[in-house]
């Protein structure tokens, strides 16, 4: 009896997976996953994001288990190791052909390939599916045969073009019989740098993925787009952590939308179209990320911008990683980041357009720093955002587009509740003072005032963008 082997990687759940649905319709399966802390450390992610999936394969091996499926663990300490480890586990075992499901930054292209390379030398099967996107990278092209490089002609192109093959759920492998293959114990956490945030806050798994996407089509989905700006509300799905290690999948979402929403995915509803989008927004960075490579490389998408003449300013980074610029906006979001793992999306364009348009410090400086907090760290949306808030990506905002983030407080947290929360010093304020506290009321408050004035940090970001040439 020949098995099925399938590397389990950000794809952390036994419903709707392509590489395993595959593998299960050809014979009996094993899974393996490979742990590769110094390569994930290497890549920027931190205790948050290793510590989540770390509790996600802990919760898929659950389910495996429940279908006699044997999961292995191995450790690696680099991607180059993959390949042979995969073929050492091949060898041990009777596996006739390996599964994987694809990711799309550059290493894991690379790391990908070579492990296809060396089971075709090895002379054993090996395939990689198409899993997380709807369209392969490159299957979706502008007229003129290029990959999309702004976002709304993608999206139109998407919705036109995708098919109901293409959103149908994956068959959930059933039962097999038991193998005489024990599942490897799950290893001891690794030691990090720093303590991972309280793991009540983001239970790990598919369950908790599936509650979750239920409870935000039943109460919030439909006010999605009158919501979803406002930080102080509840209003976004809070399912990005378990869409970035494939606890849930685009499909899964997508076919509870359509549920929703009478069949519907560009119309009908505003607030599950609205949702829809963002999702098509994440299949858009990951074929960037592999149309546009010099993203992958630290590079700007517009290359014009290379040329930037960034400031140097350690003390004023400092200030924006730990809270401190005397904008309550933008240091409360930037305190429920490091305390919670996880940042409203609004507020997310709002600090990054400050440290990168304020302070006028290189995004990837503040791209490294989200990569090292954030729970739902994932490279191509995580690329995308920052690139897209410094006015170097896709679909750039304008350079001149600058966000006051006074305005943005006073607009998008109206009374300072989101403020006062993350800023308990600014409470006893009035609310309409918590935005931009005058001086007389700072002194006898613990709050810095103003780092920079936003006039002449939006005028010096005008000149440092005019100063380029295109």
């Amino acid at each position: 009896m020949t098995l099925q082997l399938v590397w389990l990687r950000s794809d952390l759940r036994i419903h709707d997976n392509s590489a395993l649905a595959a593998a299960a319709a050809k014979g009996p399966v094993v899974a393996v996953f490979l742990r590769s802390v110094a390569q994930w450390c290497n890549h920027g992610h931190g205790a948050n994001k290793l510590d989540f999936w770390a509790r996600g394969v802990a919760a898929v091996k659950e389910s495996l288990n429940g279908l006699n499926i044997p999961l292995l663990h191995r450790d690696i300490d680099h991607y180059d190791e993959a390949a042979q480890v995969l073929l050492d586990i091949a060898r041990e075992h009777p596996i006739s052909q390996l599964h994987f499901n694809y990711e799309y930054a550059l290493n894991e292209q690379h790391r990908d390939q070579a492990v296809l390379d060396a089971f075709k030398r090895e002379g054993i099967t090996a395939q990689g599916h198409h899993d997380a996107v709807a369209f392969a990278p490159g299957s979706l092209l502008t007229g003129k045969g290029d990959y999309y490089g702004v976002f709304t002609p993608f999206s139109k192109a998407w919705h036109k073009q995708v098919t109901a093959e293409q959103l149908a759920l994956r068959d959930t492998p059933g039962v097999q019989a038991p193998l005489d293959i024990d599942s490897d114990p799950l290893p001891t956490r690794p030691s990090l740098d720093s303590e991972p945030v309280n793991e009540r806050l983001w239970p790990a798994g598919e369950n908790a993925a599936s509650d979750n996407l239920e409870r935000f089509l039943r109460f919030r989905g439909r006010h999605y787009k009158q919501q979803r700006d406002f930080p102080k509300v509840r209003g976004t799905s809070e399912l990005s952590p378990y869409l970035a290690l494939g606890m849930i999948s685009y499909r899964q979402c997508l076919q509870a939308v359509m549920s929703e929403n009478a069949g519907h995915l560009a119309d009908g509803d505003a607030g599950l179209t609205t949702w829809v989008n963002e999702l098509v927004w994440r299949e858009f960075y990951q074929h960037v990320a592999v149309g546009f490579s010099q993203v992958c490389r630290y590079q700007p998408f517009q290359a014009h911008t290379k040329q930037l003449n960034w400031r140097d300013d350690d003390e004023g980074f400092q200030a924006w990683c730990e809270g401190r610029t005397g904008y309550p906006i933008v240091d409360a979001a930037m305190r429920q980041l490091v305390s919670t793992g996880w940042m409203h999306n609004r507020l997310r364009m709002i600090t990054a357009m400050f440290l990168s348009k304020h302070l006028l410090i290189d995004w990837r400086r503040g791209e490294a720093f989200f990569m090292r907090h954030l729970i739902d760290g994932e490279f191509c949306a995580n690329n995308g955002g920052w690139q897209w808030a410094a006015s170097t990506g896709t679909d750039a905002a304008p350079y001149f587009r600058i966000f006051n983030p006074t305005t943005q407080s006073t607009r998008f947290d109206p009374d300072g509740e989101f403020i006062a929360h993350w800023l308990p010093a600014l409470e006893p304020l009035p609310a309409k003072a918590r935005h931009a506290p005058p001086q007389d009321m700072l002194n006898p408050i613990d709050y810095p005032a103003p780092i920079v004035d936003h006039r002449a940090a939006r005028q010096r970001a005008l000149d440092a963008f005019k100063a380029l040439s295109k």
